[in-house]
């Protein structure tokens, strides 16, 4: 708004404004607020050109928040979250009713006066004057809308709130100001589709668009006369008069409205008695609002896309600046979610755990050479009301990214040892002695020329899962089996930090943050992952060697005002951790499991598979972790407070003994994939030859190397999972009792689960 004319005066608006300080604006404020009388109106007329003048010339009118909607790969509607349901829509998709009768209850002078309506003033001062009180504002619609864009400004701090609605002089003035710059700028049509926009009509329900859905299921260019007279209605106090919870009182002040418009000549007064007489005629669509009205049971992926969107700088520099965007909403955000694979996810879930288990599944699916997260799902429903074992907790992610600690991932880990080791040039028969009992070799290297040192006086030892499991082993047969003493000879033979390296390179972090300790225990799976990290590692090697960082959202936009613009998103960043010779060793071993080893009950069938179980300490948590070609996928299933052990347990109706990574997660693993992959193109691993190193036949293992028998289907020598991913050996054959172990471990050897994030205590030795 430019201060003078070019003749050096001042502009009409500011002449308009230095009359209107001195001859109305006291009487303006005291006929909306309540003060004693004279001495007050003084008082106002005092201050008022000068505080009029120190106001900014200019006010700032912020993007009105709307629903941003949430989509899948293919497009379809995941779920719309929003701070304010609104969706801002031109004059023309208005009911000509529902303008009418908005400015005939709340300004039926608003085509006739200018930003204040004196009239209205004079009269609202007579009026208060006799009732000693606020019996009648003088509030234009113009007015109304300025109050409003400071209540949006607010957005949803309750004190800055309260500074945009407190009946106070110095706000009635700067609410005079601005009208006068609306009205000189937008003209009467801008202003009614604003206010009509941007006004709460009660219900959660901002603007007439979201109002007239709530309220009838309809948009707002359909409304009727008796609709629309009911909606504008509710404007002036909208828990007074909401038809939903007070249809009495709501009907009595439809009816009102009906009469001033009759009254202002919008309607005949034959048309107003009759629509008088019409029921309200609701048709109340409930507010869907959240991740918890997400379809697919894809909660826990609506949830992570606003994590990503909150953390991820390419949306605003600052944390802040993100949670603005987010709130203010009008987003569109199509997502990496496979519709598909999700529905399979969520379908092989519930077959096997049920919500109501004392142990809960979390399962991920990830696109191999892309980095595209394809579902996201769990046993336990996303909701707050955790009486119906609802949860937020997002069991697939990392602590940041609104997860858990983590869940140790036991032999699933050893893969990521193998890959290390050849890498660094060990051949891929590689024997070990792998003996049923040892003691950690000592030293071991680690990173930054340090050594891992055993205690000679009380050396730390472990143990393969029984007796019969006496080497020599290759590393085929020890992968197939996983031999926990094989694995710790690899390690230190090879040191830690290649080890660490190799899993940074795979994007393998602990799920807290803190870093990997240097210790050889780590071959073991001790340290506590997300099924997210660990489908998206062995996604490296299903894409022979390249790893790609994760990512959910394909693309996004933002509507403001009319306008909708396209946004940044976070790019997938690909590079390579092993040669491909490494990925096709290792890949070549994993089939082995499936095909022969541990895993085989998480057969594909014809479509060639790879991947590995695992079983932690105690049986807190047990995982299978496989892969195609094409799809990479992790399923975890244990106690997410770390508390109930898998021993003698009922999971999805159906009792277990004891709980092995190829007994549980492996079927949900096979099921959710052969549902992800139907239709898909059957595509075949580059496997490589591993020269046979003749070592003797034995039956297959399990987890920790167990032969199998007691738990599994295939007889033999069975027994349970050791400690920590095969720390500590179980019991021999099918019975006895688990042995308690006769060694102590250093201080620092190995870490386990804290009490924080949802999981409990974590190893017995933690």
């Amino acid at each position: 708004m430019p201060n003078k004319r070019s003749g050096g005066g001042l502009s009409p608006t500011q002449q308009a404004a230095k009359f209107l300080g001195v001859s109305v604006l006291a009487g303006a404020v005291l006929a909306g607020i309540a003060l004693p009388a004279v001495g007050a109106l003084g008082l106002a007329a005092k201050g008022s050109v000068e505080s009029f003048d120190e106001l900014p010339a200019n006010m700032k009118t912020p993007p009105l928040s709307q629903r941003t909607t949430i989509l899948d790969a293919d497009g379809g509607q995941i779920a719309t979250v929003y701070s304010r349901d609104r969706t801002v829509v031109p004059l023309k998709d208005i009911s000509p009713y529902m303008q009418k009768a908005i400015v005939a209850i709340e300004d039926s002078r608003f085509y006739q006066h200018g930003a204040v309506d004196l009239k209205g003033v004079l009269r609202a001062l007579n009026k208060n004057a006799q009732t000693g009180g606020v019996s009648e504002g003088a509030s234009t619609l113009t007015q109304q809308y300025v109050k409003n864009v400071f209540v949006e400004e607010a957005g949803d701090d309750p004190t800055k709130v309260a500074q945009a609605t407190q009946q106070t002089i110095g706000r009635k003035i700067r609410e005079l100001k601005y009208a006068i710059q609306v009205e000189e700028e937008l003209g009467k049509k801008k202003i009614l589709e604003n206010y009509l926009n941007i006004t709460f009509f009660g219900q959660q329900a901002y603007g007439v668009e979201a109002a007239a859905q709530r309220y009838f299921s309809r948009s707002a260019k359909d409304l009727s006369l008796e609709q629309s007279a009911l909606l504008a209605g509710i404007v002036q106090s909208p828990s007074r008069y909401d038809p939903v919870n007070d249809e009495a009182e709501a009907t009595k002040r439809r009816n009102t409205v009906l009469q001033r418009m009759a009254a202002v000549g919008d309607i005949s007064r034959a048309q107003a008695a009759e629509a008088m007489k019409a029921p309200l005629g609701l048709k109340v669509s409930k507010p869907k609002n959240g991740c918890i009205t997400a379809v697919k049971g894809a909660g826990f992926f609506c949830d992570y896309v606003r994590e990503v969107f909150l953390t991820d700088p390419v949306f605003g520099k600052t944390k802040e600046q993100r949670a603005k965007v987010w709130n203010q909403g009008g987003l569109t955000i199509r997502t990496t979610m496979d519709p598909q694979a999700q529905d399979a996810a969520q379908r092989s879930i519930k077959e096997h755990v049920y919500k109501s288990d004392e142990v809960a599944t979390a399962a991920t699916l990830v696109q191999p050479g892309t980095g595209k997260v394809l579902a996201m799902g769990q046993s336990r429903p996303y909701g707050v009301d955790t009486k119906k074992g609802e949860t937020t907790l997002n069991l697939s992610v990392d602590d940041h990214m609104g997860g858990g600690m983590g869940y140790q991932p036991g032999s699933t880990f050893k893969p990521i040892v193998a890959a290390a080791a050849i890498e660094d040039g060990m051949p891929a028969n590689k024997v070990y002695s792998s003996p049923y009992q040892m003691a950690y070799p000592s030293p071991v290297s680690a990173c930054d020329d340090k050594r891992w040192v055993n205690d000679p006086a009380n050396p730390a030892k472990l143990e393969n899962e029984n007796s019969s499991e006496v080497g020599p082993y290759d590393m085929r047969e020890a992968t197939a089996k996983s031999v926990n003493t094989y694995y710790v000879q690899m390690i230190s033979d090879i040191g830690i930090c290649p080890v660490t390296t190799m899993a940074k390179k795979m994007g393998v972090v602990r799920a807290d943050g803190d870093k990997m300790p240097q210790v050889p225990s780590i071959a073991l799976g001790t340290q506590e992952m997300s099924p997210l990290t660990m489908a998206n590692a062995y996604a490296t090697f299903a894409s022979r060697g390249m790893y790609c960082t994760p990512v959910a959202i394909e693309s996004a936009s933002r509507r403001v005002g009319d306008k909708t613009t396209s946004l940044q998103v976070p790019k997938s960043t690909c590079s390579r951790a092993m040669s491909e010779n490494t990925a096709d060793t290792i890949n070549t071993l994993l089939k082995g499991v499936v095909e022969d080893g541990t895993g085989k009950k998480a057969g594909l069938g014809s479509r060639p598979s790879a991947g590995k179980t695992g079983t932690t300490d105690e049986r807190y948590a047990a995982w299978f972790v496989g892969y195609t070609p094409n799809m990479a996928g992790a399923v975890w299933v244990g106690d997410p407070a770390h508390k109930r052990k898998m021993s003698g347990i009922t999971i999805g109706g159906r009792s277990y003994g004891k709980v092995f990574g190829g007994e549980v997660p492996g079927p949900i693993w096979g099921d959710m994939m052969s549902g992800a992959l139907e239709g898909k193109p059957v595509e075949n691993f580059n496997t490589v030859h591993i020269p046979d190193s003749k070592p003797r036949d034995r039956g297959d293992g399990d987890d920790g190397g167990r032969g199998d028998g007691g738990n599994d289907d295939d007889g033999g020598n069975g027994g349970n999972d050791g400690f920590i991913g095969g720390l500590v050996g179980g019991n021999n054959g099918g019975g006895g009792s688990e042995p308690t172990p006769s060694f102590s471990i250093p201080e620092g050897f190995f870490r386990g689960q804290g009490n924080g994030g949802g999981n409990g205590n974590g190893g017995r030795f933690g």
